[in-house]
């Protein structure tokens, strides 16, 4: 007769062993980054135009129901001549009755620097009136391979006459 130990032990060793040498490949890293999107609707250096709303593309991004695309230049300092890092392409969409608020959907695309050829994919509400307003960091490519995170997003600049804006974002994603 056996001892019942003798198959006991392997039972409970061989999963601990598994999870002790596996745990370590998926711990997940947190990055932390600090970014600057250069929003223009107007002049030499447009980045965004207005596609669709009430009145056609010249409808204003300040009426409800208006759609917007754009693709922003994005670097790690909120001066427009600084070194661009990205692009913050996707589209915006006024989804607030007073016109107060947007819904966001696009992609960070990381074009120099540490993330060269990596994305993030940001999605959320922007009710702009707001100092800070947080988002959503969905998904992500490359370096951010099964991202999850969150950021906060404040207007750094705002000129609504020349419709140009300068927007920090403060992201923070765990991945693996």
């Amino acid at each position: 007769m056996s001892n019942p130990l003798f198959f006991t032990i392997p039972l409970i060793a061989i999963p601990i062993l598994y999870w002790l040498y596996t745990y370590p490949k998926n711990k997940y890293k947190q990055t932390n980054l600090v970014l600057y999107v250069h929003d223009s609707l107007t002049g030499d250096d447009k980045s965004a135009i207005t596609i669709a709303g009430k009145d056609g593309p010249t409808t204003s991004i300040m009426h409800f129901g208006t759609l917007l695309v754009h693709d922003d230049s994005v670097t790690l300092s909120p001066d427009p001549r600084s070194k661009e890092i990205g692009r913050a392409q996707g589209m915006y969409i006024n989804s607030q009755l007073d016109g107060k608020a947007l819904y966001m959907s696009f992609s960070i695309m990381f074009i120099d620097g540490e993330f060269k050829g990596s994305t993030l994919e940001i999605q959320g509400a922007d009710p702009f009136a707001l100092k800070e307003r947080e988002f959503s960091v969905v998904s992500g490519t490359g370096y951010f391979r099964f991202v999850r995170g969150y950021g906060i997003m404040t207007t750094e600049f705002m000129d609504i006459q020349n419709l140009k804006a300068i927007i920090k974002l403060n992201i923070t994603v765990k991945h693996f």
